[in-house]
């Protein structure tokens, strides 16, 4: 690590299909209701790609208003960072695709930590840019899930949508990401996963009869209770490493998965509900969008302040999850 180089946030952007599906999409053809959804969710809506749009699309316009907030042109990012399981094509990767949308020549990669990949990729940027191979790092969380969902299974597909969100992370001569942690429990990969598709097991007919090409959640409960239970445990292990307490955050940004665990994770860590971010009503859970589209909007809604904390934590199939403490440093979408 090069002495004297720190990580800091320094734009934002996001970006959600055009396309709004409401609650009241899954009433014909499955056993819910608008009502139903939302008391166990929190969702009411969320938004799906049109035909012809693709992961690498979302990216490019996330990563657009990323850079003009920043004021910065594609050709300066040094390296470009996609966090998503849902790429256009299995390879190359969606980072090199958006890349050429982009007109930018730098390295560009995947990360695939599902929900956690937001978490994921910022922590690889900062390394990044903390052992001198990058000055300026652009970290994209995005996830088409509708073209992964079982639509006949109400465990799933009522819960995602589809969104990008991008930061633009710079060197910088004080700490903006002050504390940071990465984790993964493999054992339980069974219980939220895309079993066809991969090489273990190739999509057939068979397969696709059997819902393995889409997502499947074998423990709704089990997934619900890790997430709470890790998240919590990820914050607060941050916040005494940085000696920071709970009241002195100006927001906590949990992964948007259901508004339930949002809730709890938010009351473990004794941070009131106007601290706590729940974007998922008209959003859902898109995966590693999920953080970075919430940070994007809380933040030009005025909701923070250069100088201001803020906790980051996500958590995903793998299982895998994450946790970022910042200091903010990108100035008002007024100013940028």
């Amino acid at each position: 690590m090069t002495e004297g180089r720190f990580t800091a946030f320094i734009g934002m952007g996001s970006a959600l299909p055009d396309r709004v599906v409401p609650n009241s999409h899954f009433e014909a053809t499955l056993d819910t209701s608008d009502a139903w959804i939302r008391d166990r969710t929190g969702i009411g809506a969320r938004h799906f790609v049109s035909d012809g749009e693709n992961t690498s699309d979302l990216v490019v316009r996330a990563a657009r208003k990323a850079l003009d907030s920043a004021s910065m042109n594609p050709e300066h990012v040094d390296v470009l960072v996609v966090g998503t399981f849902t790429a256009d094509r299995p390879m190359p990767s969606a980072a090199v695709i958006a890349q050429a949308k982009l007109r930018m020549s730098c390295p560009a990669f995947d990360v695939n930590a599902a929900c956690a990949g937001f978490s994921y990729g910022v922590s690889v940027g900062a390394g990044l840019i903390a052992s001198g191979t990058a000055e300026r790092v652009l970290v994209v969380g995005a996830d088409v899930l509708s073209r992964k969902l079982n639509m006949s299974d109400r465990s799933t597909c009522v819960l995602f949508g589809d969104g990008a969100g991008a930061a633009v992370l710079s060197v910088a001569d004080e700490p903006g990401i002050m504390a940071s942690s990465l984790a993964a429990d493999g054992t339980q990969a069974h219980v939220l996963t895309i079993p066809a598709g991969g090489v273990e097991q190739p999509v057939t007919q068979e397969a696709v009869a059997r819902g393995e090409d889409k997502i499947n959640m074998t423990s709704g409960r089990e997934v619900f209770r890790r997430a709470v239970l890790s998240m919590t445990q990820a914050c607060r292990s941050l916040l005494d490493k940085a000696g920071v307490r709970p009241e002195d955050l100006a927001l906590v940004i949990p992964h948007q998965a259901n508004a339930r665990i949002i809730t709890a994770v938010a009351e473990r860590l004794g941070v009131g509900a106007d601290r706590a971010v729940l974007d998922i009503e008209e959003v859902g859970n898109t995966s590693a969008a999920s953080i970075p589209v919430a940070l994007d909007r809380a933040w030009r809604a005025g909701r923070l302040r250069p100088g201001d904390l803020v906790l980051m934590v996500s958590f995903g199939a793998g299982l895998a999850w994450g946790a970022h403490l910042v200091r903010w440093t990108a100035q008002s979408p007024e100013a940028a």
